[in-house]
């Protein structure tokens, strides 16, 4: 029942637009301050993140320090590039409305990822409103350009003609 009412009250939706909106505008402003400071280098915040996986009161999962040293480190450019940027696309997305559950998937990664790392600051309300972005589905982007975009989409990829193509064999058999 309050699945039903999370998912479809219009009153709801306007609620999660907001929450959506601010979600977003956080992200966005995070990435666009990586990109025009001049270039937004990574290493720094891994190579802290390492440090403090080992030793007696470590705030880092060891495993977690493992894989930052062994793939991100080594890849820090990469990682550099992909946070800068997934900040500003999941930023934009939210704000738009557009692919919103996709997006508030990708932003929610990215808060688990800063998290793991030992960084508190506002990803762990981040990640309680975005829970219910996800949890909310459909009605998140109800007003936002999902309204419009997600439809197209339903009636003109080759999955939904496969669907419809199986209906109507359904339908004659």
């Amino acid at each position: 029942m309050i699945m039903e009412f999370i998912r479809n009250n219009k009153f709801v939706a306007g609620v999660l637009a907001i929450l959506r909106i601010y979600i977003g505008y956080t992200w966005l402003m995070g990435g666009l301050g990586k990109v025009t400071s001049g270039g937004f280098d990574a290493s720094g915040f891994i190579q802290g993140a390492i440090a403090n996986s080992t030793g007696e009161g470590a705030t880092v999962q060891a495993w977690w320090g493992t894989f930052l040293e062994t793939v991100a480190l080594p890849n820090v450019g990469l990682f550099s590039f992909l946070v800068m940027w997934g900040e500003i696309l999941v930023g934009a997305a939210l704000i738009l409305g557009v692919f919103t559950n996709f997006a508030a998937l990708m932003g929610i990664t990215m808060n688990f990822a800063f998290l793991f790392s030992g960084t508190v600051s506002t990803n762990a309300q981040m990640v309680l409103i975005t829970v219910f972005l996800i949890i909310a589905g459909y009605n998140a982007g109800r007003y936002g350009l999902d309204r419009w975009v997600l439809p197209i989409l339903k009636n003109h990829t080759p999955i939904a003609k496969e669907k419809e193509k199986v209906k109507k064999e359904v339908v004659v058999a």
